[in-house]
Order: C-alpha cells, then sequence, then structure tokens
C-alpha cells in the first residue's frame, strides 16, 4: 500500500513522537502573559541584523510579549546609529567597533540576535553565555573546526546556566519540514540509504575594495566572499540543506570526499561550485551539490530515499509500508523566520530553553569537513575534525581570526588566489 503524506493528512494511530522532533504549545490568547518584556540587543546591524530583529518584535506581538531593543552594536557607526534611530536605542546604548559586542553584554538585555559574519560567532557566543543571556544567533556558526568545537562547548555552558540557543537555521521550525522530520523518526520511509541536497543559485554580491578601506573595514564589506569570513557559500549558504540531511538522518557523516572550483568571482578567494559524497554509514550517502554562478539551472532543495519509501524535504513524502503514523500540526506564525524567534521565547517562558548550539554546530562542521575536502582533494573524516588531534585537519584555522580583528593585527589575503586541490 502506498500511502502518500501531503500537508493535511492525518493517519488515525498516533505513534509515539520521538524527542528529536519537539513540538511547542502556543498559549491562547487569554492564556498568554501580559506585561511581559524582553529586553533585547542587536550585534550585527546588516540586512540580516534588521531582519532578525523585526523577526523578533513580530514573534513577541504573537506571543503578547513586549520587545524592547535597548542596546546595538556594529563594526561601522552608521549601520549602528540608523538601528538605532530606528528603535530609539539611547545613544549611550549604541556600541561601535570590533569589541562593541563586550560592551553589549554589559546591559541588561536578556536576549542577544547575533548577526555579523560567521567567522564572529564562537567568540561572541561565548561572550554571550559567560554574561548569562539568552542568543539567537545566525547560521553557520563557525568557519573552522576550532570554531565549530567553540561553540560546542558554549553549548554545554549554556545548558548548565540553563540558557537558551537558537540558530538560523529556520527549517528546523518550519511547519512542513517538522512534519516530515515527524514521519520519518516514526518509519515513514524506514530507514534513509541515500538523497541528494542542493543550493544552485546565481552569483550573490560583492564589494570592490575602496581606496580609504583599512583591510579589516575591506574585508568586512566583503565578507560573503572570504572563506576566512563566511566558510565559503558551501558553509554560509548550502548549511541549510546539509542541516535537513542530518536532522532526517539522525547524525553528521562520518566522512567527506569531493571537489570544487573557481571560474568566475571577481573577489574574494572562494570556490563557484562544489560536489561533495557524504557518507553517513550503514550504506547511506548523500550527494551535496551547491553552486552560485550566474545563468545556471537554479535550485533549492533536498530529497532522500528511504527502505519504505522517499520524501521532498519539505514536499510530498511517499510510503511503501503499513504503518499508521499521525502527523500532527506543526505551529508557524509569520513564516520560519518568525518561528525560530517564537520558539525560542516561548521555551525561556516555559523555563525549558531550547538549546541549538551543538546541532547547528554539527551541521556546521559538516559543510566544513566537505569544504576541506574540495580544497585539499583529501577524504576528510569527521574524527579529524572532532577526535584526533594528529589529523592536520583538527587544528586548522583560518585567519585573521576575531581576536585579530578585535586587536587591530589584520591582514586581508589577497583576492583571486584559491586553494589547489592536490597542493593544498
Amino acid at each position: 500500500m502506498d500511502h502518500v503524506f501531503s500537508r493535511r493528512d492525518v493517519i488515525k494511530a498516533v505513534a509515539a513522537a520521538g524527542a528529536a522532533v519537539p513540538v511547542f504549545s502556543i498559549p491562547s490568547a487569554a492564556a498568554r502573559p501580559t506585561g511581559k518584556v524582553f529586553k533585547v540587543a542587536l550585534v550585527g546591524c546588516g540586512g540580516r541584523g534588521r531582519g532578525a530583529l523585526k523577526n523578533c518584535i513580530d514573534a513577541g506581538k504573537h506571543l503578547g510579549i513586549t520587545i524592547r531593543p535597548v542596546a546595538v552594536a556594529d563594526v561601522f557607526a552608521d549601520r549602528a546609529s540608523k538601528m538605532a534611530t530606528t528603535y530609539s536605542v539611547l545613544p549611550e546604548r549604541v556600541f561601535v567597533g570590533f569589541s562593541g559586542y563586550r560592551d553589549v553584554m554589559e546591559t541588561e538585555a536578556d536576549i542577544v540576535l547575533m548577526a555579523t559574519p560567521p567567522n564572529f560567532r564562537p567568540l561572541h557566543l561565548e561572550a554571550a553565555i559567560n554574561a548569562g543571556k539568552h542568543v539567537f544567533m545566525e547560521k553557520p556558526v563557525a568557519v573552522d573546526p576550532p570554531g565549530a568545537r567553540r561553540v560546542i562547548a558554549a553549548g554545554e555552558l549554556a545548558a548548565k546556566k540553563g540558557l537558551g540557543i537558537v540558530a538560523g537555521t529556520q527549517r528546523r521550525h518550519q511547519a512542513a519540514y517538522r512534519r516530515n522530520a515527524h514521519a520519518i523518526a516514526n518509519g515513514a520511509i524506514g530507514q534513509i540509504v541515500g538523497g541528494t541536497v542542493l543550493w544552485c543559485s546565481g552569483r550573490l554580491w560583492y564589494r570592490e575594495r575602496r581606496p580609504q578601506d583599512s583591510d579589516a573595514e575591506y574585508m568586512v564589506r566583503n565578507w560573503l566572499n572570504f572563506n576566512e569570513m563566511s566558510g565559503d557559500h558551501i558553509v554560509e549558504q548550502h548549511v541549510h540543506n546539509i542541516d535537513v540531511a542530518n536532522w532526517f538522518i539522525g547524525h553528521p557523516p562520518n566522512m567527506a570526499i569531493g571537489f570544487g572550483g573557481r571560474a568566475r568571482r571577481i573577489t574574494g578567494n572562494q570556490f563557484d561550485f562544489f560536489s561533495i559524497d557524504f557518507d553517513y554509514g550503514d550504506g547511506c550517502h548523500i550527494h551535496s551539490m551547491c553552486r552560485q554562478v550566474n545563468g545556471c539551472y537554479t535550485r533549492v532543495s533536498e530529497f532522500f530515499t528511504g527502505t519504505e519509501g522517499q520524501t521532498w524535504g519539505n514536499g510530498r513524502l511517499k510510503s511503501t509500508n503499513d504503518k499508521e503514523i499521525e502527523i500532527p500540526e506543526f505551529p508557524e506564525h509569520g513564516g520560519p523566520y518568525v518561528q525560530e524567534h517564537t520558539d525560542l521565547m516561548q521555551s525561556i517562558l516555559d523555563g525549558k530553553p531550547l538549546n541549538e548550539a551543538r546541532r547547528v554546530a554539527e551541521s556546521t562542521l559538516t559543510a566544513i569537513m566537505g569544504r576541506i575536502s574540495a580544497y585539499t582533494g583529501q577524504l576528510v573524516r569527521w574524527r579529524d575534525l572532532t577526535e584526533n588531534k594528529k589529523s592536520p585537519f583538527y587544528s586548522r584555522a583560518l585567519t585573521p581570526t576575531a581576536e585579530d580583528f578585535e586587536s587591530g593585527s589584520v591582514k586581508a589575503p589577497e583576492d583571486d588566489v584559491i586553494w589547489t586541490p592536490g597542493k593544498a
């Protein structure tokens, strides 16, 4: 018998729902808190930072909570001042420069939103957790293996301190994905044995260097095009699809082997395309493909084949077994970008703060593993990045680091000079 689960399907017999797919109960209007205020600070006032703060405010409206922006920080004064003006943040709470995040942690903010370039994320997350703040942080959360391990450690400290951490991998909070994840966790397609994850799109933005730019300013303004800042697009963008693979399969891959190259980029030092085979063990292989080249076919999706069916990441799921599984309705108010903030704040109100640090760090590290394999032409094992300190990949840190920016010792890499597989 074929079962096709669409958005509204509910199979009568209820299967036990695993903890991997939590359901967040949203209080009714009568039960919502009245007079509750969350004080929020923003670190990184660029486009995603502006979006994250708006999403947070919209989530507060849904929950019946007042969101009060109390501090902003950015490297560039004009960005910070514009954000402060928009949200009536006091001038003494506007912090500028690479150490501005430290001043934010000294304020009374309950939640800190982090939307700087990814290479700053481990340092900023550590500071927030040490200061006792709940955190929303954009993905990815690191650009190299040491940074990803720092995020995992910060997440463990947050758990001990009862602090929440939610990441910008919004598919984890999107109803369609959560329905399929629930069905898969309860055996709808058996064991996943293969699949494909893709993010093939056109070239994103870039910034040319201006005569007045210092090395540090140029790298921050053009961060999307330097692997030291973004992790390359397999990490910065394709991490979304890789995260779905780790989520649906239930763990990160054992190893990666792949290739990539650069053909059309103008600035920076990243590849234009990657093709990676992720080996998840037990005969399960996921093909990861991402490309940023204009004029080519575009597609962003995930597809998985199981022993008893198949599914798209957020689309139709076809089962060939006779399992009867109830597919509950998962909340999604205002879209997944708002829902992730709703879930964070609701979990804080419930006294059970969400902590997504490890899983987003592992998905980031999976993408980094693919990038290292493509850059070097070598097979890279998960344990090379997490356990085996003798591996040349374990301590491979990209420079300049976040600490270098803060100390003022930044030297920008040369544009259009890339890793050469087989020689790197």
